[in-house]
């Protein structure tokens, strides 16, 4: 069985820095950029619990599986 991919997207429009998807997310998966928004810097490691995007209080997170074969170059 294949291992979910998941990725997460951010609207740096709409993303005001206030790390509550940092903080809620149990694989630390997003960090603040050097603009101070939230980012995926560890994509990969992201199990699509969708906590980020629930607590996001500004909508700028989505989280989608990535469907598909991971295998393909």
């Amino acid at each position: 069985m294949q291992k979910k991919r998941f990725m997460i997207t951010v609207d740096e429009r709409l993303c005001k820095g206030c790390e509550n998807c940092i903080n809620q997310c149990p694989k630390k998966v997003l960090e603040l950029s050097a603009k101070l928004k939230a980012y995926p810097a560890r994509q990969e490691d992201c199990i699509g619990c969708l906590r980020c995007e629930y607590i996001c209080p500004d909508f700028a997170i989505t989280v989608t599986e990535i469907k598909g074969d991971s295998n393909e170059n």
